[in-house]
């Protein structure tokens, strides 16, 4: 569950440094930048299912390694796919927005932002999102394997009396 969480927050976090960017520059928000949002949330989802089903398939081969190295080889796996991806549909959207007219300006203006951002939080904030979890949740385990031990009734040791002073 917590992969789809960090997509969630990641398409969150596009989401909202568009309409920020949108905010900064006095643009108008009509149907066509809904339309472009929706565009936006179902684009970068699919960019961080790539990554993170490249993660999945790299778990289950390489099983005894760690979780950060497992994760930084599926995006260095995935970097060429999507900046040839993502670059390609860059160029195509900043065409409309260059010429494309008043009309489709503000569609156009909301997808360069949203491919820029989305393909960065893909890889640098939903992949980073799942590591500090898993390293939060690792600290957390580690402290309540602990936490029984002591509580058990045992007490901790004393430390031992100081010898008196010799003459």
């Amino acid at each position: 569950w917590i992969y789809g969480a960090a997509a969630v927050f990641a398409v969150f976090h596009d989401t909202l440094v568009t309409l920020g960017l949108f905010s900064l520059f006095n643009r108008e928000i009509n149907l066509t930048v809904i339309a472009a949002l929706l565009t936006l949330v179902g684009y970068s989802v699919n960019d961080t299912i790539v990554v993170f089903d490249r993660v999945r398939e790299n778990l289950k081969i390489r099983r005894r390694d760690d979780l950060s190295a497992i994760m930084n080889d599926s995006i260095n796996q995935t970097l060429s796919r999507t900046i040839l991806t993502s670059g390609l549909t860059f160029l195509t959207v900043l065409a409309l927005f260059i010429f494309g007219g008043e009309i489709i300006n503000h569609f156009a203006f909301a997808m360069v932002i949203g491919i820029i951002v989305g393909t960065y939080s893909s890889i640098a904030i939903a992949a980073p999102l799942v590591l500090v979890y898993t390293n939060v949740r690792g600290r957390m385990t580690a402290v309540q394997s602990l936490a029984p031990a002591r509580s058990a009734g045992s007490k901790a040791p004393r430390p031992a009396k100081m010898p008196a002073k010799i003459k």
